[in-house]
């Protein structure tokens, strides 16, 4: 089922997003396990949460118009 993150799931992606390198945002749809799992540790976030949001993002960029 989908569902729009809970405030505290929303406060945990923005603590992640604001730490990632440039580099990582403007290849946010490409990140691999590996990274997105130091990510969420770097950010002290639920792995699994970002990792559905970031496929979700993913997703998203590479859908046909």
């Amino acid at each position: 089922m989908l569902a729009a993150p809970s405030p505290d799931e929303l406060e945990q992606l923005k603590r992640a997003v604001a730490i990632m390198t440039p580099a990582e945002k403007e290849n946010a749809d490409t990140l691999g396990d590996e990274q997105i799992e130091k990510l969420a540790a770097d950010a002290k976030v639920d792995p699994a949460n970002l990792a559905i949001f970031m496929n979700g993002y993913a997703l998203h960029c590479k859908r046909v118009p």
